[in-house]
């Protein structure tokens, strides 16, 4: 398997979206530079520790993104994703990291691991694997979160006592017991 960087060193876009119905929905990352466009398919949880990840990075006073980015003009992306949405992996591992040197955030995205198949010899090469890479100043950094997190909380309401999602249709929650 060839692997393929995606490598979007100044994006003109780098949004999270959801496409569906509570419970139903997809979560997608997307990225566009110029003419390229690339956009992964994730889970709601490795989207809401992204967002909260994020968050404390910018929050964080040694990463000096806190007052950094109060002087830069503000992003609101607020527009759906761009079509076509074809994804080019689903992600499996996510990263972040704060570059100090050129005031941006790094996020990348590795797809879920192959299965190696049952015949494979165990000596067999490890294939490399496919990398989203994004950098992003602070001012969409700070938007990329604000949006990202309305998704995760605009999903089903949490059971106060399990946390698992309520259906419209209702909810047995395993901590009630029925005395």
């Amino acid at each position: 398997m060839v692997s393929r960087l995606f490598d979007f060193s100044a994006p003109d876009r780098f949004v999270a979206a959801a496409i569906g119905e509570p419970g139903q929905r997809a979560f997608y990352l997307q990225a566009r530079q110029g003419g390229a466009l690339v956009t992964v398919l994730l889970e709601k949880v490795q989207l809401a520790a992204l967002v909260g990840r994020m968050a404390d990075l910018l929050d964080d006073p040694s990463t000096a993104a806190a007052t950094a980015d109060r002087l830069l003009p503000r992003v609101r992306d607020d527009d759906p994703l761009q079509q076509p949405i074809a994804e080019a992996f689903r992600v499996g591992a996510l990263a972040i990291a704060w570059d100090a040197s050129a005031g941006q955030v790094i996020i990348e995205a590795q797809p879920v691991a192959e299965i190696a198949a049952a015949d494979a010899e165990p000596t067999d090469q490890i294939s490399p694997s496919d990398l989203l890479r994004v950098r992003i100043d602070l001012a969409r950094a700070r938007d990329f979160v604000r949006r990202a997190a309305g998704l995760v909380a605009a999903g089903r309401p949490t059971c106060p006592f399990c946390g698992q999602p309520i259906e419209a249709s209702g909810h047995f929650c395993p901590r009630v017991s029925l005395n």
